[in-house]
């Protein structure tokens, strides 16, 4: 197991761990991203297990008692499984998250209470010559969860994706070419995605933002034409996984064609 740090977008570092036993032989990477302002942000915590290791590198760039927000897409254990060790380490902080994740689950979970946020909702991280914001945007069930959402830091142009975008592998810290097509094979491999249409909804509503850096949770993060990539994502998911695509290569038996053996 591996962890490094990446600065992706100017002030935001990727903290990276690799695990090569998980999706092998590809191996898969779990991220977290700091945001380094004022009120320093974390997007994800990593599992309980990974604490040591992320908050060591999240010291590298601000000292950890000076995290002032903890965020994360949805509620699982590999978004936000440390989230309370990091509200002991950092007196400060606190979680902000959608109104129904933390009507549904946060206001039990947390060790301090959450700040609920709006759609569209944004915090103000400070600085003193780059101000940085983030804003909070609700993606119900896309990729997978009722309380999933993404944040858009505005001054750098950065989407943190959350779990769009997924891929095997995944090490470097930038993928050049290949983005979408790493995405679909692990969307293949892992059918994460809860609800086809709001996802392709979603994606083409995400693409309006025009991002030029699309912070990726599992595999590599992105610079470029994100608008373009997130466009691209949703027509290659209603190609390849559409209900057509999928009946079609459904076993006969699945598609009426034979009787279930009693």
């Amino acid at each position: 197991m591996e962890t490094r740090v990446d600065e992706i977008a100017d002030g935001i570092y990727r903290i990276s761990t690799f695990f090569p036993e998980i999706a092998e032989p590809a191996g898969f990477t779990v991220n977290q991203f700091l945001i380094k302002a004022e009120q320093p942000l974390l997007f994800h915590t990593g599992m309980k297990h990974l604490f040591p290791v992320v908050s060591e590198a999240v010291d590298r760039v601000v000292p950890v008692d000076r995290l002032r927000w903890i965020t994360f897409g949805h509620v699982e254990a590999d978004e936000c499984g440390a989230m309370n060790e990091f509200l002991a380490a950092a007196p400060h902080a606190e979680v902000a998250h959608g109104l129904l994740g933390c009507e549904v689950s946060l206001n039990d979970l947390a060790d301090r209470p959450p700040r609920p946020m709006a759609h569209g909702e944004t915090l103000d991280l400070g600085g003193k010559q780059v101000r940085r914001r983030v804003r909070h945007l609700n993606t119900p069930h896309v990729p997978h969860n009722w309380e999933a959402r993404v944040l858009y830091e505005e001054t750098t142009g950065t989407l943190f994706c959350g779990d769009l975008f997924t891929q095997l592998g995944g090490q470097a810290a930038f993928i050049e070419d290949g983005l979408v097509e790493r995405a679909l094979d692990a969307e293949a491999a892992f059918r994460q995605i809860s609800c086809l249409t709001a996802a392709v909804t979603t994606l083409r509503s995400l693409a309006d933002l025009k991002p030029h850096t699309l912070a990726v949770m599992h595999g590599s993060s992105y610079q470029g034409d994100g608008a373009a990539a997130l466009h691209a994502l949703a027509d290659g998911l209603e190609e390849r996984f559409s209900p057509e695509t999928e009946f079609a290569e459904m076993p006969s038996v699945l598609a009426g064609d034979e009787t279930p053996s009693q």
